[in-house]
Order: C-alpha cells, then structure tokens, then sequence
C-alpha cells in the first residue's frame, strides 16, 4: 500500500463515522451553508501573484512543520499580505488539521478559502460548505472519472468552486469536464513524494484554456512563479515555504513584494 492508499482507506473509515454523529439537515441548518462564495478563480484571473497560501501543520512526507501558530494569525496574516485565497488542511491523522480550522479561518477572513482534503463522498462537500469553503479540491488520482463529475457538479450546485488536481497526462485527460474551474497540477508525485516542477511544465499545454492553470507544492522561490507563469499557471498554492517561518504572513509578503 502506498500512502495514498493508507490516507484514502482511514478516510473512507473517518466519513462513515462522521455521517453517524453530525446528519446532513444539521451541516445544512449550519449559518454558514447558506452563505454566498467568494470566486478564487475570478480573483486569480485578475491578479499578479496569483498566490494561495497554505495552512499546514505538517504532513506524512516532512512531519511536523509548524505547529506554533494560531489558525487566525496565520490567515490573517496571509490576507493582509494580499494572497488570493487561502487553503486551509482539514485532514487530522496526516496532516494535523480539521474543519475546526476551517471555521476559525472563515471567522478571521474574507477572501475565498479551499478545503484541502481527500474528497471521496458528497458528505465532505456539505462539510466543507458548512464550515465557510469557497473551493473544494478533488484529486484524480483517488477518483474515477464518474465521481470527478458527480462530486464537481454536485459542489456547483452548492456554489462552490472546484479545483482539480493532477499529477500526470493519464489524469488530466480522466478528468477535463465544463464542472470544474481549476486545474492543479500537483509537483509531488503522491505515490513517492519525489517533488519536480518539471510536473507542471510538462501539462501546461495539454489543460485546456478555459481553466485557470494552478501549480500546487515544491514551489520555493519567486524565481519558480516567475518560470510557472512563463507556461500560462495564474494560481500558485505555496505553504511549507510559508509556514515554516517565523512569521507566515510576513513571509509571503515579502515574497508578493519581490514578485511585483
């Protein structure tokens, strides 16, 4: 089993478990699930960074990466160093997050929040709209073809948008379909954890020009936006580069600075 397999097998468990304590109708009485979202994708057309800054506390390839900070000083942070949006973990076991954080993210800013999680069940789309999501991720990887479509029309029908992530040719032909907004292309091989831009590089030309281009994980350097933005990427999700500073917020201020 690779990890992959690992995190996806202890999700279906976690969703099983979660559906027997909190029922649908009580995620949809929740304040927030009627609340209007907030476009990333929009955002992202329009903006010269295009940075997404990551809340992330650890994960299973480096471990513990910070764990210091308050979610709300790390989000607002990122917000007033002017990211386009803000992807918070939501997954407990291997990357020491939860929806918990969602919600306090949601509380402290305005700008559009991703849930990032191994989405596998319908269930978790109604989580993330009840805990303040603006954009869910879907993982080719883990899913079918069917369930791509199924879970990406389903989020639009609750006005959430919908980033796609793909590691390889194979998946992102899987996956182009009108539901999606977004196409991730991830530079951590999720089976090995080799990181390479060279990922996202060698797809920029096949996602079709109607998605906005996302470059996800190993980028480090403004110089590394700078070459992505070369191949078409508008969106680019950072966070270990981020959170494993001192001051998050600051961080990727200096790096917006340094990019503009």
């Amino acid at each position: 089993m690779t990890i992959l397999d690992k995190i996806i097998s202890d999700k279906r468990r976690e969703v099983a478990l979660k559906k027997s304590i909190v029922t649908i109708s009580q995620l949809e009485n929740t304040g927030l699930f009627n609340s209007r979202t907030n476009s990333l994708s929009k955002l992202l057309q329009n903006s010269s960074s295009g940075i997404i800054a990551e809340h992330k506390r650890k994960s299973p390839s480096k471990q513990t990466i910070n764990s210091s900070f308050a979610v709300e000083e790390v989000v607002k942070g990122y917000q007033n160093a002017g990211v386009c949006g803000i992807s918070v973990l939501t997954d407990m076991k291997y990357f020491g997050g939860s929806l918990d954080d969602l919600l306090l993210a949601r509380a402290s800013v305005s700008i559009p929040l991703l849930r990032k999680e191994f989405i596998i069940d319908e269930y978790q789309l109604l989580e993330a709209k009840a805990h303040g999501a603006d954009v869910i991720l879907l993982i080719a990887a883990v899913l079918s073809r069917q369930e791509i479509k199924h879970l990406s029309e389903f989020a639009q029908s609750l006005g959430l948008e919908v980033l796609l992530e793909v590691h390889n040719e194979e998946e992102l032909q899987k996956a182009i379909m009108p539901s999606l907004n977004m196409i991730g292309v991830n530079n951590r091989n999720l089976k090995t954890f080799d990181v390479s831009l060279n990922y996202s590089k060698e797809l920029a030309e096949l996602i079709p020009k109607e998605f906005i281009k996302v470059s996800e994980s190993g980028i480090s350097t403004v110089s590394d936006v700078q070459e992505l933005q070369q191949f078409g990427y508008q969106g680019f999700l950072i966070g270990e580069n981020f959170m494993k500073t001192d001051n998050p917020g600051l961080a990727v201020n200096n790096f917006i600075k340094q990019l503009s």
